[in-house]
């Protein structure tokens, strides 16, 4: 791994792409004991606009909390891609909802498709763990935590009675991507 790995979930605010994000954190810095920073941005709409939460993965500590050149980004959103697809650096990947992006951004990274908020409402049952199938998703893509520490940190956020949901979401979301990938 580089000394800094930066990723980007962004969507539309009310998604849980910030709690996502500070799950992703969470995985690094408590389970895996490395440094960890986490930061987020979103419109005065609360829901409905663009919303980003950054997390910044490294193994010596963070001098800057946030995303300079990302090197993984999630878009659930057209315009989450157009807005923030900008900053990937070159190499890097970017992840899109292909039900909702369709318009891909053009830049020197890779485009991975996958139909994240269809795979929550129809394979796990519920959409409104869209986020945590797109964690699965990003860990799968990027492998910058283990998939142990990434579903431990989703047992640990999550109320008791939704843990089984949260798992399997999770869990999809990670063996949908690996499926992409091989």
């Amino acid at each position: 791994m580089s000394k800094r790995y930066e990723l980007r979930f962004s969507g539309a605010g009310g998604q849980g792409l910030v709690t996502a994000g500070i799950i992703m954190a969470e995985a690094a810095a408590i389970i895996e004991g490395r440094y960890a920073a986490q930061s987020q941005s979103y419109g005065p709409e609360a829901r409905g606009g663009a919303s980003k939460s950054e997390v910044i993965i490294s193994d010596e500590p963070i001098d800057y909390p946030k995303a300079t050149a990302v090197d993984a980004c999630l878009a659930l959103t057209q315009q989450a891609a157009d807005k923030y697809a900008g900053g990937i650096k070159p190499g890097g990947v970017l992840l899109i909802d292909s039900d909702f992006v369709k318009r891909e951004p053009e830049g020197d990274f890779r485009v991975v498709k996958f139909p994240i908020i269809r795979t929550a409402r129809d394979e796990v049952g519920r959409e409104i763990v869209a986020n945590v199938v797109a964690l699965g998703a990003m860990v799968a893509l990027t492998g910058i935590i283990s998939r142990e520490a990434g579903e431990q940190a989703v047992v640990a956020r999550v109320p008791e009675a939704f843990i089984e949901l949260n798992k399997k979401a999770y869990n999809t979301g990670f063996e949908k991507v690996k499926a992409l990938l091989a």
